[in-house]
């Protein structure tokens, strides 16, 4: 098995950039692996909330993550400059797969790529609920084909 290419950035839809920190260091002199799991929420949900389809407080409909993942091509590390860039490669009635790739500086290729996939439920009951008209529509402007077919 070969080993995955990082994704360019031309293969994103939407850029948000994304401030290291001291603590994001580990032992090793970088970004720590769990610490692109926060980069990769951080990313989402600031374009979900500027482009207004959540309210973290009282949203009615709310993301639940039922799946994640991460391939890691090149090291960050504080106090490097980091933008992630974010597509939808599947969006279905009430879930969604967003990949989140994270550039070093002005690297063009990504230092890592992750995806994490949304179930989108009723805050209360939580359940399943397909997704309103108006955060459809914010997920559609970030769609994109899958490079890798899959």
């Amino acid at each position: 098995m070969s080993r995955p290419q990082p994704p360019a950035r031309s293969d994103y839809a939407h850029f948000s950039p994304i401030s290291t920190r001291w603590m994001d260091n580990d032992a090793y002199g970088h970004v720590n692996n769990v610490t692109y799991y926060s980069y990769f929420d951080t990313a989402v949900n600031r374009y979900l909330i500027e482009s207004g389809v959540l309210d973290i407080q009282s949203s009615p409909v709310i993301g639940l993550v039922v799946e994640t993942g991460c391939q890691y091509f090149a090291s960050v590390a504080f106090p490097e400059a980091v933008t992630a860039g974010i597509r939808v490669t599947r969006l279905g009635t009430s879930s969604v797969r967003y990949e989140v790739g994270i550039f070093r500086e002005d690297d063009p290729s990504a230092a890592a790529q992750g995806h994490f996939v949304h179930v989108y439920v009723d805050r209360e009951s939580r359940r399943p609920v397909p997704l309103p008209a108006p955060l459809r529509a914010a997920l559609e402007r970030l769609v994109v084909p899958q490079a890798d077919g899959g």
